[in-house]
């Protein structure tokens, strides 16, 4: 069956983005549409394409960013004509698992980055039922080859020579229950992949999306020591979740165009923990005290607010698979040499007194290359005492993961 005269692949990722003069990058996320004249039978990611087109008003990508991604894919098109029809050439080469696939967050997040251009391999373990979710991944024509992976037996099977590893698995929260009360159960979980992530592919970047995050992160950290492999650059609590929704309601709030919003967001994973920097969104905004108070307490219980709203049929699934799937591309772009690629994340730091603190980082082939610390410098009143509030609760938190690692062997 031929396709339409027009061939458009969207791919959610992000760009650094800032103001000529400015240290500071901002990240953004964006959609970049390729288009392809040819009639194609089947798709073969980004080598159909012919013409790359950033459109600001009907994808993420700003202007000025539009004008240096063109920039940027230019002289490579041209020299690539001489040898191809297509013009662009990108090679999925990266193999990527995520542990949990068939969970309610694993699955749309499975969707999502079988959608990207870069990645060759996806492979997917749970503990049941991932067989169906790769048979349907699996029709999907876009260049990576779909594995499934049942049970402890296959684990190690699944993680043999990946670049990326995802951690979604545990349970989810329900009504009436805090990230807190997921601990003994999802600790359990997360030791044991990450055991697992250690024996067979300890060069990996490690994505902890399991909560409590703030307590999973260096759960996992614990385990990769225990092991003798810990790469502290190379081990990720996503927190992006907390950015995208602070641009989101600073968006709808102040009618600003998502595509121009930036607003990073510090500290941990949870409640009080979650700061966003509102003096520090890109574009300039002011905000009343009120305004402040009730966007950071939003932003804060936002997870809460789709809790509520599912009354009981889950927790927020589709929105975490978004950013997480955002993370990974981040990451990807990062291991395929792009040198400007910004995340927020909860990683281990000495930004602050606490061993662990998420913040805007710089991500590059060995993991993390920078801290962005001058997000930190001139905060608000608001935001410094907050900052200082959430430091207790962040800390009792880090202890609570390292602790549980401690009191427990490592399985060989």
């Amino acid at each position: 069956m031929a396709t339409t005269s027009a061939t458009t692949f969207l791919i959610g990722s992000t760009v650094s983005f800032g103001s000529r003069g400015s240290p500071v990058p901002q990240t953004k996320p964006f959609a970049v549409r390729f288009t392809s004249q040819n009639s194609l039978a089947t798709f073969s990611g980004l080598k159909a394409t012919t013409s790359v087109n950033c459109e600001s008003e009907s994808s993420f990508l700003g202007k000025e960013s539009g004008r240096a991604l063109r920039g940027s894919f230019a002289p490579k098109a041209r020299k690539e004509n001489q040898k191809s029809q297509y013009g662009l050439q990108l090679v999925a080469s990266y193999k990527v698992a995520i542990l949990g696939a068939s969970g309610g967050i694993g699955q749309p997040l499975a969707l999502l980055i079988k959608m990207s251009p870069l990645v060759s391999t996806l492979n997917l373990y749970d503990i049941a039922n991932v067989k169906g979710v790769a048979a349907d991944l699996s029709h999907c024509n876009t260049p990576s080859q779909v594995q499934d992976f049942t049970g402890a037996p296959e684990l190690g099977n699944c993680l043999k020579s990946v670049n990326v590893v995802v951690i979604p698995a545990g349970v989810p929260r329900k009504p009436g229950m805090t990230r807190d009360d997921l601990f003994n159960i999802n600790a359990n979980i997360v030791k044991t992949l990450v055991e697992a992530v250690a024996d067979n592919c300890p060069d990996a970047f490690i994505h902890i999306i399991s909560n409590p995050v703030n307590s999973t992160v260096p759960i996992a950290a614990e385990v990769l020591k225990q092991k003798g492999v810990y790469d502290p650059k190379k081990l990720f609590g996503v927190t992006t979740l907390d950015v995208v929704r602070a641009n989101t309601f600073v968006a709808q709030k102040k009618n600003l165009k998502l595509i121009d919003v930036d607003v990073p967001v510090v500290g941990g994973h949870a409640g009080i923990t979650i700061l966003p920097l509102l003096s520090k969104t890109k574009p300039s905004v002011s905000f009343t005290n009120e305004e402040v108070d009730k966007l950071t307490v939003r932003i804060q219980n936002a997870g809460t607010e789709v809790v509520e709203a599912k009354a009981g049929a889950g927790s927020a699934t589709l929105s975490m698979a978004y950013a997480a799937a955002r993370f990974v591309e981040s990451s990807l772009r990062a291991l395929d040499g792009d040198g400007d690629v910004y995340e927020c994340s909860f990683v281990q730091s000495d930004l602050t007194d606490l061993p662990f603190f998420a913040s805007r980082v710089k991500l590059g082939r060995k993991g993390i290359e920078a801290f962005i610390s001058s997000d930190l410098v001139g905060l608000s009143e608001y935001e410094q005492k907050a900052l200082e509030a959430l430091k207790p609760e962040l800390k009792a938190s880090i202890e609570k993961g390292i602790e549980f690692v401690q009191k427990q062997p490592i399985t060989a």
